[in-house]
């Protein structure tokens, strides 16, 4: 992709009043190329004809919440693009929705009322997103730690970050208590 009028979008919201404001905001942004889903089952079928470069998912749908949907798409064995970006539109910010937004692999979280800068700035991340996807027993999606300190010298949780050995550390018996 060389520029933002190379991107395609989809969006998927059961409110079309949102749809036509997301859409205003893309245009203005120099996002022309977009889809639009009333339904998470929608938007599957088209993602299985359409390649889509990201997704931007309201929370609140029926009878697929925004929040299954990105499950589905990260973990299914029959998702069209468990790798695509996916930006969760919402009204509703607490910790613990954020929290389960990103544990159910979202790669951004975009606040209601929508602002056009806030927008482009999420969707100018979300494309740019460098980070690689990390699979577990219960998830799959963009490593959730977003940047890691390179001063940082332990306690270490991982055998794949750097300075594991097998050592115990008082402080992984105290982080872990």
């Amino acid at each position: 992709m060389t520029s933002l009028s190379d991107i395609h979008v989809l969006m998927v919201d059961d409110s079309p009043q949102m749809r036509f404001v997301i859409r205003c905001l893309l245009r203005a942004s120099g996002i022309y190329q977009m889809s639009e889903a009333e339904t998470a089952a929608e938007a599957l079928e088209l993602m299985r004809t359409t390649p889509i470069d990201l997704v931007l998912l309201d929370w609140k749908m029926e009878p697929i919440d925004g929040l299954a949907f990105a499950r589905m798409l990260r973990q299914s064995g029959e998702s069209p693009n468990p790798y695509v970006p996916i930006l969760m539109l919402t009204a509703h910010t607490e910790i613990s929705r954020v929290a389960a937004a990103r544990d159910a692999g979202v790669t951004g979280f975009v606040k209601k009322p929508i602002s056009a800068r806030l927008l482009f700035e999420r969707v100018s991340f979300a494309l740019t997103d460098t980070r690689l996807y990390v699979r577990s027993g219960d998830f799959f999606g963009p490593d959730r730690r977003k940047g890691q300190n390179p001063n940082y010298a332990g306690p270490f949780r991982r055998r794949t970050d750097q300075g594991v050995d097998d050592t115990f550390d008082i402080d992984d018996m105290r982080c872990s208590a």
